[in-house]
């Protein structure tokens, strides 16, 4: 049996059927980490020297890069992406 394409809203959370307000944090807090990952890569960074720079513990460090999501608040990865220099702000769609 075979499934048709469907189409995405634009957030995969939407799509697995969360409510739309808990869907927005969620891709943001997916965002987030994606980006904190992109960055100790792109550093080339250890874990060790990454929780140095991000001021966290390299088991944290451990759990961002696995994509632990369920363990960072959306705060504290707004606090992280800005240890680590990422430029973060909110805007509200039309």
């Amino acid at each position: 049996m075979s499934k048709g394409i469907v189409n995405s809203s634009g957030n995969v959370f939407i799509d697995l059927g969360y409510p739309s307000d808990e869907a927005a944090i969620l891709q943001m807090r997916a965002d987030l980490m994606a980006d904190l990952r992109r960055f100790i890569k792109a550093k080339r960074l250890t874990q060790s020297k990454a929780a140095e720079i991000l001021g966290i513990s390299q088991s944290r460090v451990s759990d961002l890069i696995r994509g632990k999501w369920e363990r960072f608040s959306l705060e504290m990865l707004i606090i992280l992406a800005t240890r680590a220099g990422i430029h973060v702000s909110l805007k509200r769609a039309a």
